[in-house]
């Protein structure tokens, strides 16, 4: 299984404390602490994962830049946002929802309030990464939650994007937001289950 490379310590380390727990036959006590770090261990290569995917195709496409839950679709005078809840089960990558050019990539300290707080998505931890197509303007905020202690950006300002390209992770449970130009039809409602790359979150208008 391919997970990303921020995974790796968080695999290792407990796979490694486990085995030197339970292969010198320490006694009951080490063993079961061995058993609970190859747990820990094997959720933790679960979690990172990196699953292969075919990205959806089309001009007009915006894709769903996570994995997740619709938590809400909104919009006001100039943009419509679609925001996302990430569960500890779902893949924690995200991915450009469109061709384009990043602009800027800006991380905002703040608070860490569960994800599914209404007020997360404007005083929590967070990165902003802004992408400019000809359509107008992206804006894929990742936002920290109570168990994400770290966004991560693996784009930076100049970076030309394809549709579905690889531009960050966050670690454990998170929220996603996506804010779109005013003129898009949104494809997706609260509740929906997403898929970064695969689902289509809106159309642009012509």
């Amino acid at each position: 299984m391919q997970i990303v490379k921020e995974g790796y310590l968080f695999v290792l380390i407990p796979l490694i404390l486990g085995l030197l727990l339970i292969i010198p036959n320490l006694g009951k006590v080490a063993y079961f602490v061995g058993i609970l770090c190859i747990l820990a261990s094997l959720f933790c290569l679960y979690f990172f994962r990196d699953p292969k995917i075919e990205i959806a195709q089309g001009e007009d496409l915006i894709l769903s830049p996570c994995n997740g839950t619709v938590l809400e679709v909104s919009e006001n005078e100039t943009e419509k946002v679609v925001r996302v809840f990430l569960s500890v089960f779902d893949v924690h990558l995200q991915r450009s929802p469109i061709a384009g050019k990043v602009i800027s990539v800006e991380h905002k300290p703040g608070k860490f309030l569960k994800a599914m707080e209404p007020r997360a998505h404007i005083v929590n931890e967070q990165n902003i990464i802004a992408i400019e197509n000809e359509n107008g303007n992206y804006l894929v905020k990742q936002i920290a939650g109570v168990l994400a202690r770290r966004c991560i950006s693996w784009v930076k300002p100049g970076d030309i994007l394809k549709a579905g390209d690889k531009i960050g992770v966050i670690k454990f449970s998170s929220q996603v937001d996506l804010h779109m130009p005013k003129n898009v039809e949104v494809k997706v409602k609260q509740g929906d289950k997403v898929v970064s790359g695969i689902t289509v979150f809106a159309n642009t208008s012509k």
